[in-house]
């Protein structure tokens, strides 16, 4: 009878944890694994509710450019482009992608760097456009490849002033690099609507999407995320290293935020202990601040910028 009992809390138990895996699985590959049946190279299908689909590709800078390639500490190759300014200088600048986006997506905020003689380089972050990989990890093995591009930037200039500019999940990539790494001629951090954690935004946005609560769906896609693409959803916190970061930070967000609040921007900011400043535009949605007010938005990073 016990033996009997015991066999029975072992299917139970194998029955729990094959039904946890297999949830977790299909909220990883829904959010985060490149490709469809039509198309390898195509976001990830969370995309189509996440993502604003009003945002067209911008204009190419009208700049010189090379090709950059690098290997990720995984093996896996990373392209990025090198936009060159029409006037020579030590300032650089590290332009980094959204979530489901890839380099091309950076192009109009190239330009205004550009105009201010930096030079650009727009990487395209793991499992997005030519860099390789199957899955995004919402700025893990995203943020070491932002330092290797940075390291790759002092061999070329060893008097390279580097600014780390994200985007969304390429502002929670450049709070991690900042945070994590230590970045080779790093001068500032811009940071524009990111999240405190990749964990709560796809809480939040698993109640927004499917009208679910966090458990017992989140803890699985957690471990999953591990297993499938080597680390855990909630190791994307940028609010965890924010102490780490020496570097000023600049903090951008929209009032109207709906993806990702402003009130992860304020728990941000107070746990940033590095000469700091933020910048809130009214009314605008995520991702949107640039937009919405591209005179003040360029005009407020540029003077925090000459103070650093």
């Amino acid at each position: 009878m016990k033996r009997h009992c015991r066999t029975i809390l072992v299917i139970f138990i194998a029955v729990i944890l094959a039904a946890g895996y297999a949830a977790g699985a299909y909220f990883v590959n829904f959010a985060l694994k490149r490709g469809n049946d039509t198309d390898p190279l195509a976001p990830p299908a969370a995309c189509v509710n996440i993502q604003d689909k009003s945002r067209k590709i911008p204009a190419m800078p009208a700049a010189p450019v090379e090709k950059w390639s690098a290997d990720a500490p995984d093996g896996r190759h990373l392209a990025a482009t090198y936009y060159i300014p029409a006037t020579g200088g030590h300032q650089w600048a590290i332009l980094v992608h959204g979530y489901g986006r890839d380099q091309h997506y950076a192009g109009d905020y190239a330009e205004a760097y550009l105009e201010k003689g930096y030079k650009v380089l727009t990487p395209d972050l793991c499992a997005s456009g030519e860099s390789e990989g199957q899955y995004i990890t919402m700025g893990v093995k995203e943020s070491a490849e932002v330092a290797l591009w940075a390291a790759k930037i002092k061999e070329r200039d060893p008097e390279a002033e580097i600014v780390l500019h994200g985007v969304s999940m390429g502002a929670a990539t450049v709070m991690l690099a900042a945070g994590c790494y230590d970045v080779p001629g790093l001068k500032a951090v811009i940071e524009d609507c990111g999240y405190t954690s990749a964990y709560e935004m796809f809480t939040r946005q698993l109640g927004v999407i499917f009208g679910l609560p966090e458990y017992p769906i989140m803890p699985c896609v957690d471990v999953v995320s591990g297993i499938k693409t080597g680390a855990r959803v909630s190791a994307a916190a940028p609010l965890k290293v924010m102490p780490n970061i020496k570097a000023p930070v600049m903090f951008i967000h929209g009032t109207a935020d709906k993806l990702i609040p402003p009130a992860m921007m304020e728990e941000l900011y107070n746990a940033c202990r590095a000469p700091k400043a933020k910048f809130i535009v009214e009314g605008a949605g995520h991702g949107d601040a640039m937009k919405a007010a591209p005179k003040d938005y360029w005009q407020a990073i540029f003077n925090f910028l000459e103070a650093c």
